[in-house]
């Protein structure tokens, strides 16, 4: 039994170990848009998935693999065979179609969080966490800076509700209430 648990820990390792290779070969040379490697952004969002609690690795690949349809060419089905059917129907859930024009795109998505599983909304909370983060650092116009709070509190308010609800991740509420405090935060900065 002690044999067969030591087995199923280090599999899960190398299934969380793989996933973080592949999301840094996939982003090799990538930068945010604050100049830090799209690597470190991913990691952001995996440690914040750990600080909740999550220990399922799949959701933990998903949190190193969720931009790689979105910003990479990587297909769901490189995923799907790789991953297996969970992690790339999660990491779909959370990418944008980008062979649409930017204002249906942006409808879509936010209709696909809506409806999105808990699952990928804790994702995409860690991911909007971790977005707020970087964009302290990010160098750009009050209007650019506005427009990207702006969108990750479009984000934020579709997928909040639901997650106030969950109960499996007490550490959630935290979260939640430190990105509100951040975007009143931007609020006053970023608006004279």
């Amino acid at each position: 039994m002690k044999d067969t648990l030591l087995h199923t820990v280090e599999k899960d390792l190398e299934l969380v170990k793989s996933a973080e290779l592949f999301a840094k070969k996939k982003h090799s040379g990538m930068m945010r848009k604050n100049g830090v490697a799209y690597s470190k952004h991913l990691e952001d969002v995996v440690n914040r998935l750990k600080s909740l609690g999550v220990v399922d690795e799949e959701l933990l690949c998903t949190g190193w693999l969720q931009d790689v349809i979105e910003h990479t060419d990587t297909s769901f089905d490189d995923l799907f065979e790789k991953f297996g059917t969970r992690i790339a129907v999660l990491v779909l859930s959370l990418s944008k179609d980008n062979s649409l024009p930017k204002k249906p795109r942006e409808q879509i998505y936010v209709k696909q969080l809506k409806e999105a599983s808990i699952d990928a909304k804790l994702i995409k909370l860690c991911d909007i966490s971790a977005n707020l983060s970087d964009l302290k650092n990010y160098d750009a116009s009050r209007s650019k800076k506005l427009r990207s709070v702006r969108q990750i509190r479009k984000y934020f308010v579709v997928i909040k509700n639901d997650l106030i609800k969950n109960t499996e991740y007490p550490k959630i509420i935290t979260l939640l209430e430190s990105i509100i405090q951040t975007l009143k935060r931007f609020d006053q900065r970023i608006i004279p």
